[in-house]
């Protein structure tokens, strides 16, 4: 018996790349918990699958239909159910229709035992988590049409489940999208045609059709047609920098015939075009999609209707959605001009100052590494002699002088901190980092450099064309005969002291504000005993960078109808 973990994981459908602001095709059916004591547990999947017809020769071809329990949050406060569950499948309603059996994912001991499936775990953390995989494959003497469901019910000790159901159906639409031959080696502002063609390759029409087009932050098409709904990618939070076109195009689309767009799109390599992807993707345009699209929208186009028209002739959910998509990389020639900013700030002995250090993408280029979820850049940043960090951002680890792990991040020596996989055009990586001045030594700097996230790889940023401003120094008690009065130590304790405004750059060259040609960064005004450059809000002010977790590469997918899959622990043994 197994014990269910949380940890959500997007699935990929097709491909390394895809977008966390798109569930493609297929819809939870999620029941309404009934009130009661103890948690509310709720069964879930996709409402309904489709089934490859049966075949008297070779291996039935299967349909995997992934079932999972959500743990929802009991009054406001995420909790884990701790104890023995079991969830009961009624498999009568298949009989003669489908057969099925258990894959070898999901979390739970699962056992199918003629009309009646059952899976034991123990533990559910909060969350949804993957319970099994229940693999369908149309049964003998089953025709084309014929449709029949799956009913699943839960029980445990302390918790009460819903109910919940599922439909198999035998054949629908299949939908496969056609690889272009698009030109992946691009230069700014150069436009190729998109002419997007599928073929139906199932064994019913499909009822309309949805077309999905998602490219990142480097690329746009010139048309923005009336029927598609158009959503931005937010910097910092969810997809990193891009967009997602959805275009509902109406009309019957028949078994056996090829479909091709009756006007190519074009699409465009942007001035901000560096390492950039495109994603086009095509599904039955079925109820239940338009509720999303619509939630995520931000508007629809304004020019024509984006029609579609039939090329060559030869309900509900597509009999193999892993074809339903392609992808394309595209390489611009372009760059981006990281540049690295420090900060000056005074303070006498015992006190403690803060400072804003970072870097700026300059552009024109935005960067991202979304197939490999890799930082695009790491800060690295020394601590001034006769100074200790108190105080750091999340994302930073203290390191030993020569970059080597070490136990404590408070009072290291020196900190690297990386940004995230990706890195949009003019974003501020701005560092906030508290310093207590232990022995006051005048004109004390700390080198900050944004480099190569690895250290045994060349510091250069192979993307970056003016490697002389990549470092800046942070400067404590300069005495350069910079003015300014009053000291605040970190907390609200008084001090004396004066501030000094001004940047502090490897070249030793200073401004008053703004960044210049030469690699040089500007410091604000002096409060509070400190003065800091760039963002000063937060311990990580990261304007345009993307905080986006990674596990085992970019966690970036597109879930083609499918559900939020997690990894299982085993259950203790018990005495």
């Amino acid at each position: 018996m197994r014990t269910i973990s949380p940890r959500a994981v997007l699935r990929r459908a097709a491909g390394g790349f895809a977008a966390v602001v798109l569930l493609a095709a297929g819809s939870l059916a999620l029941g309404t918990p009934a009130q009661a004591a103890g948690p509310e547990l709720v069964i879930g999947g996709p409402a309904a699958t489709a089934l490859h017809p049966y075949r008297a020769s070779g291996s039935p071809r299967k349909s995997t239909v992934g079932i999972t329990v959500d743990n929802p949050s009991r009054n406001g406060e995420p909790g884990t159910f701790d104890g023995d569950f079991t969830v009961t499948f009624d498999l009568t309603g298949i009989a003669g229709i489908a057969d099925a059996a258990f894959g070898e994912s999901g979390g739970a001991d699962c056992e199918v035992t003629g009309p009646t499936a059952v899976c034991r775990g123990y533990g559910l953390g909060p969350g949804r988590s993957a319970l099994a995989e229940l693999e369908l494959s149309a049964a003998e003497g089953s025709r084309i049409g014929d449709s029949g469901t799956i009913r699943a019910t839960g029980k445990a000790d302390g918790a009460t489940f819903t109910a919940f159901s599922t439909e198999a159906v035998i054949g629908g639409p299949d939908l496969v999208m056609e690889r272009l031959p698009l030109k992946q080696d691009l230069k700014p502002g150069e436009t190729q045609p998109v002419p997007v063609a599928f073929t139906n390759n199932g064994t019913r029409a499909a009822d309309g059709v949805l077309l999905t087009l998602m490219y990142t932050r480097g690329l746009d098409f010139v048309e923005r047609y009336a029927n598609c709904e158009y959503s931005e990618g937010e910097a910092g939070r969810g997809f990193p920098a891009g967009t997602t076109a959805r275009c509902s195009v109406p009309g019957t689309y028949e078994a056996g015939a090829t479909y091709r767009l009756a006007v190519p799109l074009s699409l465009k390599a942007t001035e901000h075009a560096f390492h950039d992807t495109f994603v086009y993707r095509i599904d039955e345009d079925v109820p239940g999609q338009g509720a999303q699209r619509s939630a995520a929208s931000v508007g629809a186009g304004k020019g024509a209707a984006l029609t579609l028209k039939e090329a060559v002739t030869v309900r509900g959910v597509d009999l193999d959605p892993r074809d339903n998509q392609q992808e394309a990389d595209f390489v611009t020639a372009n760059s981006a001009d990281f540049v690295a900013y420090g900060a000056r700030a005074r303070g006498a002995a015992g006190e403690t100052v803060a400072a804003t250090i970072g870097f700026r993408n300059k552009g024109p280029a935005w960067v991202g590494h979304l197939r490999s979820g890799e930082p695009v850049a790491t800060v690295d940043f020394t601590v001034p002699e006769g100074a200790s960090v108190t105080g750091s951002p999340a994302d930073c680890r203290g390191v030993t002088a020569d970059g080597q792990y070490r136990e404590s991040r408070s009072g290291a020596p020196r900190y690297v901190c990386d940004t995230s996989m990706a890195v949009r055009d003019g974003a501020d990586f701005a560092l906030r980092f508290h310093l207590k001045i232990d022995k006051v030594v005048t004109g004390a700097s700390g080198a900050v450099t944004v480099r190569a996230p690895r250290l045994a790889e060349s510091a250069k940023l192979p993307f970056d064309p003016k490697p002389g401003n990549n470092t800046a120094l942070l400067v404590l008690n300069s005495d350069d005969g910079d003015g300014g009065s009053g000291s605040t130590a970190s907390g609200g304790a008084s001090g004396s002291g004066s501030g000094s405004a001004g940047p502090a750059t490897a070249g030793g060259s200073t401004t008053g504000s703004g960044a210049t040609s030469n690699g040089s960064t500007t410091a604000g005004a002096a409060t509070g005993g400190s003065t800091t450059a760039g963002s000063t809000g937060g311990s990580l002010a990261s304007t345009g960078t993307v905080a986006l977790p990674v596990a085992a590469g970019a966690a970036v997918a597109l879930a083609a109808g499918g559900v939020l899959y997690a990894t299982a622990r085993r259950r203790p043994q018990r005495g």
